[in-house]
């Protein structure tokens, strides 16, 4: 595996790469889910590329950023294990030199759930997006489930800038634990009495989509689970069209924000 920094060292290490070349887009901290994105690449391509770049466009609050997991040398050694081609680590500033002044704004996908909680999140995701799919020029690109919203905004980039012919959007179920909750990097800030708490979010959202499937309100359903535990801060439940119709919901248990989302036509998540 090449691991590279700078652009001009991505370029080197991508030239005469063999095609079809597979991207997988992370913020690092590495888990079962980015193993299911960079197993799956591996399987599809010939060449992986999996960037490592903690984005700053995309986060609401310097806290957040400042306090998101980081293991850059465990991630470069997992990355290395599961088969990986070139991971490109790049600092904020060769991502956004001096003078960077270009922002790529989302339509009306990017502006409700999470876009109406953290407004500018999504211009940023969509903004390091573009200019990794430019910098890759990949056949494909993966993205997990989990982050339909963000999966949703993704799709529209590719369609409205016309990627979308020569990019495939690649679409991985949510990885979860054996417990029923979802894989994230912010788990690991979750003790053990909020994590119990925490799984309240997929039940909620199982409720609900039973709830749906019965002909009862999904939102009703799961706030109710939500809301039955006053230390689970429920930020917003909702149903929106999310590569289907979606049961999403986000809340916080402590001082760890969470969010996850079901499919209310599918049997599997």
């Amino acid at each position: 595996m090449k691991t590279v920094h700078s652009v001009a060292d991505l370029h080197l290490a991508l030239a005469g790469a063999p095609a079809p070349v597979g991207l997988v887009p992370t913020m690092g901290a590495f888990h079962a889910g980015h193993q299911s994105l960079i197993n799956a690449a591996r399987r599809e391509n010939e060449t992986v590329v999996v960037s490592l770049f903690v984005n700053p466009a995309q986060f609401t609050s310097g806290a957040d950023l400042a306090t998101y997991p980081r293991h850059p040398e465990a991630d470069e050694a997992t990355a290395a294990d599961w088969a990986t081609d070139v991971l490109f680590a790049p600092a904020p500033d060769e991502m956004y030199p001096d003078g960077f002044d270009t922002v790529v704004q989302p339509g009306a996908v990017g502006e409700v759930l999470e876009g109406a909680v953290k407004p500018g999140h999504f211009q940023g995701v969509a903004t390091i997006c573009l200019k990794l799919f430019n910098l890759v020029q990949p056949q494909r690109v993966y993205f997990g489930r989990k982050d339909a919203q963000q999966v949703a905004v993704i799709g529209a980039l590719l369609r409205d800038f016309d990627l979308a012919s020569r990019i495939e959007l690649r679409v991985l179920p949510t990885v979860r634990d054996g417990d029923g909750l979802a894989l994230s990097s912010r788990n690991v800030f979750l003790d053990p009495d909020e994590r119990r708490r925490a799984l309240l979010l997929p039940r909620a959202l199982s409720g609900g989509r039973a709830a749906y499937r019965s002909g009862a309100d999904p939102v009703e359903a799961a706030r109710a689970v939500l809301e039955a535990d006053p230390a689970v801060i429920v930020d917003y439940v909702a149903v929106a069209d999310l590569g289907g119709l979606t049961l999403a919901a986000a809340i916080r248990v402590g001082s760890t924000r969470l969010i996850d989302n079901l499919l209310l036509t599918d049997e599997d998540d």
